[in-house]
């Protein structure tokens, strides 16, 4: 199993939408998740609930659902991140699927996300998923081994973005 430490694996994650159709073991589900549930909480809510869809037909329809995830269907695992809500479900939910996609590139996996939040399709999947009223859709999290290499991202400079004491 790959694991690279926590830098590393920030600088070389990337976006993926091209997966091979290895079905990603339920012990790497597991850490995937884990890793979401440590990741910060205003006032320590933890307000996620996380739903890992194997399923190929519920897959498919979560990606004809969305407007921007039609690699979900090609994907073996969707990760769907909902969060109670409650005043920082947005904040509390992306810093859990921030933790989730350098996890799966610490791990040797490609991901990719597409966002839930004030979408048209929030009920939709809300409903495909059975997920009770009263939680709101963060992110739908597109998890494999990558078909490609992917490829080098640019970045600002740092010294175009980092400013001391004021603007």
């Amino acid at each position: 199993m790959i694991s690279l430490d926590a830098l590393e694996a920030i600088h070389k994650r990337r976006s993926v939408r091209r997966f091979k159709p290895d079905p990603i073991p339920k012990e790497t589900i597991e850490k995937l998740v884990d890793a979401g549930r440590w990741a910060p909480s205003g006032m320590n809510v933890q307000p996620w609930e996380f739903i890992a869809v194997t399923n190929p037909e519920t897959r498919k329809r979560l990606a004809d659902i969305t407007d921007y995830g039609k690699f979900i269907a090609q994907a073996p695992l969707c990760i769907a991140v909902f969060c109670k809500d409650t005043k920082d479900y947005l904040e509390d939910g992306c810093a859990a699927v921030e933790n989730i996609l350098i996890a799966a590139t610490a791990l040797g996996l490609g991901s990719c996300w597409v966002a839930g939040d004030k979408k048209r399709y929030v009920e939709d999947v809300r409903e495909l998923l059975a997920v009770p009223r009263g939680y709101k859709l963060v992110a739908l999290i597109a998890v494999g081994h990558a078909m490609d290499e992917p490829s080098e991202r640019m970045r600002r400079e740092l010294k175009e973005i980092l400013h001391y004491e004021r603007f």
